[in-house]
């Protein structure tokens, strides 16, 4: 049985690395101190979200009608990706945009259901993660 690749130590929560590799088929191995790619070293909802980004082309809307989520919460969570992958999404330094009643209603129902951490709801809510 095969189990997926921790990606943190479960005693001091750093990083792990990879030591020894061994092929399927013929049983070689290679040994050394392998860094997991970065897209591996993404928790597991980070991954999916972003497998599901890829299966719907890079569009947000698709992504929101599988989730069953509203529009900004997509984007707060690609957000959240990007983040976690090191970089800063783009126009960050832009200043936060205004929330409407009707964004500020279906944020606080999507943190209702458990759709949204409550720091999304709060960046959400901020207007920083806004749709443009």
């Amino acid at each position: 049985m095969r189990y997926p690749v921790p990606d943190h130590c479960p005693v001091c929560g750093r990083d792990l690395y990879v030591t020894k590799l061994v092929c399927a088929h013929c049983g070689t191995s290679v040994e050394g101190a392998f860094e997991m790619p970065r897209l591996a070293r993404l928790s597991p909802e980070h991954q999916r979200f972003v497998e599901l980004f890829i299966r719907s082309e890079g569009k947000l809307n698709r992504v929101q009608e599988a989730l069953g989520i509203s529009y900004p919460t997509a984007r707060a969570q690609l957000h959240e990706v990007i983040r976690a992958l090191g970089y800063e999404p783009a126009g960050s330094e832009e200043t936060s945009r205004p929330v409407s009643p009707e964004q500020r209603r279906q944020i606080l129902a999507d943190l209702r259901a458990g759709k949204i951490t409550s720091d999304q709801a709060v960046r959400l809510l901020k207007g920083s993660d806004a749709p443009r």
